[in-house]
């Protein structure tokens, strides 16, 4: 594993066939998986897509690139992102290379702690109840384990309950119960459910209340994944800013969300860009991640960025993110869409928690590019040659006319529908 390198040189000069070809040997994979990432050709086919949702009537294709550069905790990977937007994937590789001037990206993570929630109503003694269920706390994690056997075997399951009390609500008091179970290498939504409705009936005998929603939470603050980047002040200089200079724009940036909620919800859905599509590639529920993490930022009362950034004693700039990351690697899509498998394969991940953070350590490097990239240039700079080309497609290029519009559109600083249509028409006369 040592002797991989993700520093691909050129790698976004190559056709996308080069690519594939050089992403096969940096992982040893399978020609049919190679075939699985190229896409196309009913890899998803409408029959298992019939059976992953409801009134399927076809499945919807996005571009899957590669960010290269990453190194985590020593080892290089290239990191597979499913998504549409422009810069993300070469905004992630190029802010890994920074990192690597420092030792990469160093991660870590917590146990697979999630949260199923069984909400009581009409209790008429909430002390009385406290003391009976927590009395009966071996009772309670006994009929949840017994829902999930394969996960207690492997050394998970319910460990846990907990008891909490809203003395006021818009229908009146509630007293809610918590399993924290670890999930192990799955994401736990389908077990952790399980538990919750078959733990309710025998809560309802203890307090003598109705239990309604029985349900995981996916605010999971107890399955956290943490990234760590050191960017050196070297590495950041550009020929017309030091990297001084550089890292005092970045922090300024970063304290801008740190106080302001309107900044720091742009500031976070910078670090999902990162994230989502690294989840997306994986067959992760991206949505459940999403929502953790917002909560997750405003757990003070007040909403504020998920990642913290500080200037260390040598003058390096340096970079913590730690948020709510529960995947999985057994169960759902990662088990029935082929895509996500030859992903997880290209990763090389053997645990849940490795999944979650190299999906930290890719929320990090977006967030590096974003504030790099805002300190210095402006966000609009490193988007518009991609944007150029969108709108060049939108109006009907193809092929070579693509790249001219595109370019031309950029010398002039306007990117819009109707010069790219005025040059369409200019560039096919001439080609005719």
């Amino acid at each position: 594993m040592g002797t991989k390198n993700s520093r691909i040189a050129g790698f976004y000069q190559l056709t996308p066939e080069q690519r594939l070809q050089a992403v096969q040997a940096f992982d040893g994979l399978h020609q049919a998986e190679v075939e699985v990432l190229r896409g196309g050709r009913g890899v998803l086919s409408v029959e298992r897509a019939d059976k992953m949702i409801e009134n399927v009537i076809g499945t919807f294709e996005l571009p899957l690139g590669i960010a290269t550069n990453f190194q985590i905790n020593g080892e290089d990977k290239l990191i597979p992102m499913a998504v549409e937007e422009p810069s993300i994937v070469a905004g992630a590789s190029f802010a890994a290379k920074l990192a690597r001037a420092g030792g990469g990206f160093r991660t870590s993570s917590t146990r697979s702690l999630m949260i199923g929630q069984v909400q009581l109503v009409n209790v008429p003694d909430v002390d009385a109840a406290r003391t009976a269920i927590l009395s009966h706390k071996a009772e309670i994690l006994a009929t949840a384990n017994a829902q999930s056997t394969a996960l207690v075997k492997l050394g998970g399951g319910a460990e846990d309950v907990e008891v909490h009390f809203f003395p006021s609500s818009p229908t009146g008091p509630l007293l809610i119960v918590h399993l924290v179970v670890d999930c192990l290498d799955a994401m736990g939504a389908n077990a952790i459910n399980s538990m919750a409705e078959a733990v309710a009936p025998l809560l309802e005998r203890l307090t003598r209340g109705r239990a309604y929603l029985r349900i995981l939470s996916n605010l999971s603050d107890r399955r956290l994944a943490k990234a760590v980047a050191v960017l050196t002040p070297e590495a950041l200089a550009r020929p017309d800013m030091s990297g001084e200079a550089v890292i005092e724009g970045m922090l300024h940036a970063y304290a801008f969300a740190a106080v302001d909620p309107y900044r720091a919800t742009t500031h976070n859905k910078g670090i999902l860009n990162g994230i989502d599509p690294v989840l997306i590639a994986t067959g992760q529920d991206w949505r459940a991640v999403e929502a953790g993490a917002h909560a997750y930022a405003a757990r003070s009362g007040r909403y504020t960025s998920l990642s913290r950034w500080y200037r260390d004693e040598q003058g390096n700039l340096v970079g913590e993110l730690e948020m709510p990351l529960a995947v999985g690697i057994v169960g759902g899509a990662t088990k029935v869409h082929p895509a996500a498998q030859a992903a997880l394969k290209l990763l090389g991940v053997t645990s849940a928690r490795q999944l979650a953070e190299i999906c930290v350590a890719a929320g990090l490097a977006s967030n590096i590019a974003a504030m790099r990239a805002l300190a210095t240039e402006g966000i609009q700079q490193g988007h518009m040659a991609l944007h150029a080309r969108q709108i060049a497609m939108s109006v009907g290029a193809t092929g070579q006319l693509v790249d001219l519009i595109a370019e031309q559109m950029v010398r002039e600083r306007t990117i819009k529908p109707a010069r790219a249509a005025e040059l369409l028409r200019e560039l096919t006369n001439v080609f005719v």
